[in-house]
């Protein structure tokens, strides 16, 4: 296990079977790790500045989709020491709530109620999870909650609301299975299926993919879902495969695709792969065999910013790209999690905070009150991102916050992207990542245009 960083101290942890993670801020220092338990174990209350300005989140700590919550919160927790210290909210320290979803919609939905009604947060981010984001909707909008939706897997927003505020960070499915589908319909690929997981998110994505090869004019053969946390997928990717499919999507979650990879490694490596976006991580690689997937093409989330892009001449979708942004943050991160990298996803994470922190400040410069009402902040947030106003970089907040502030309006050019929102407050993305797998490596290849505007 990697040390703590030295400005973290982690309080005892109880070993009760039920066990809620509660982690928080405070003017800039990390403090402990609580635990609320039965009466068997003595709670261990939070405690942190009457003062403070709540943000709630709950991710993935346990559970199928576990690798990834420490690092997402890892993300906002460094956000919240950024803003901190450059003076947090007027002098008001932000401080981050955080539940565990226990990869369960059952789990994750109870943690959800607990964040709205006993810590009555009032600026929610994630879940992670597509189908707890849906299920909450409707207390969002009766207790006029800000909500933030970083994920990737976050359900699309494509409806105005007169209460509650829903943002959209990260691309949707509908970006994905475009991009995917433009691929497969260049490159000359007459058919495709999929082999998807029975959630929200990836069905979605193998939906998207196989209707925009069908409109290009190629042909879907039949697609495999499976239920995740099975022994084996044997039966799954005999089915897959057996349709003979010019590519195969694997749209998955990285533990049960882990074991697909391997599984389909074993079988003698029928067919194709494309791979979809939650498989961009080195969970993925640790546990499947060296080179299994070499040459395989994915598509994620760029994070190179637009300004970083330009079209070339070489086809419709070229692009050509600098990441000098996202590698900036990359070692920021790093530099304070001793040596940890950021997910693609905690990129979104961390101006999920921000963009939240931001809309705060220039309301309470505006009109001398902080907007409780998620409907209210969401119209700022949006107000603040036009591209006409002077841009704000997260590498430096404080100036930021200064001319914020003073009542000045700034975009936000974040961690993952320069901020422009639709009028549903779904961030615009005009490019996709494409990468490919090199042994035990992920390796970014260029970035391809989004061709599909208009979609959800």
């Amino acid at each position: 296990m990697l040390a703590e960083p030295h400005h973290i101290r982690r309080a005892g942890v109880c070993s009760a079977p039920r066990r809620r993670r509660v982690r928080w801020l405070e003017t800039g220092l990390v403090v402990g790790l609580a635990s609320l338990f039965s009466a068997s174990c003595a709670p261990e209350e939070p405690h942190h500045p009457e003062n403070a300005i709540v943000l709630g989140t709950l991710l993935p700590f346990s559970g199928s989709e576990s690798a990834i919550g420490r690092n997402l919160e890892q993300a906002m927790l460094l956000a919240v020491q950024d803003l901190n210290a450059a003076g947090g909210l007027d002098g008001r320290p932000f401080h981050l709530r955080t539940r565990d979803s226990h990869s369960s919609s059952e789990r994750g939905l109870e943690g959800l109620l607990e964040l709205l009604f006993t810590d009555q947060v009032r600026y929610l981010i994630g879940p992670e999870e597509n189908r707890l984001a849906r299920e909450i909707a409707r207390e969002v909008k009766a207790l006029d909650v800000f909500h933030m939706l970083p994920g990737y897997a976050a359900p699309a927003v494509a409806r105005s609301e007169a209460t509650g505020g829903w943002m959209r960070l990260a691309p949707s499915s509908f970006d994905v299975g475009c991009t995917l589908a433009r691929i497969a319909f260049d490159e000359g690929i007459d058919t495709v299926n999929t082999l998807a997981s029975r959630d929200d998110y990836n069905t979605t994505v193998s939906s998207e993919f196989t209707t925009h090869f069908a409109a290009l004019g190629g042909r879907i053969l039949p697609s495999v879902t499976f239920a995740s946390g099975q022994h084996t997928y044997v039966s799954d990717i005999e089915s897959a495969f057996g349709a003979s499919a010019g590519r195969t999507l694997l749209a998955s979650y990285p533990t049960a695709g882990s074991t697909i990879v391997t599984e389909w490694a074993v079988s003698g490596r029928p067919g194709t792969w494309f791979l979809g976006p939650a498989l961009r991580t080195e969970v993925l690689l640790a546990n499947i065999p060296t080179g299994a997937l070499d040459g395989y093409v994915g598509v994620s989330p760029s994070l190179s910013l637009r300004s970083e892009c330009r079209t070339t001449t070489e086809g419709p979708q070229a692009v050509d790209c600098t990441s000098g942004n996202a590698a900036a943050f990359i070692e920021r991160f790093s530099s304070f999690w001793d040596g940890e990298a950021p997910l693609p996803a905690a990129h979104f994470y961390y101006d999920g905070v921000v963009l939240i922190a931001m809309g705060l400040a220039y309301a309470q410069a505006k009109s001398g009150v902080i907007p409780t009402s998620g409907h209210e902040l969401h119209a700022i947030i949006r107000e603040l991102n036009d591209p006409a106003h002077e841009a704000a970089s997260w590498r430096d907040l404080p100036a930021a916050l200064t001319k914020l502030r003073a009542g000045i309006p700034l975009r936000y050019v974040g961690a993952a992207a320069e901020y422009q929102f639709d009028d549903y407050g779904a961030n615009r993305h005009y490019f996709m990542q494409l990468w490919t797998v090199d042994g035990d490596a992920l390796v970014d290849l260029a970035p391809v245009a989004v061709s599909c505007f208009g979609g959800r």
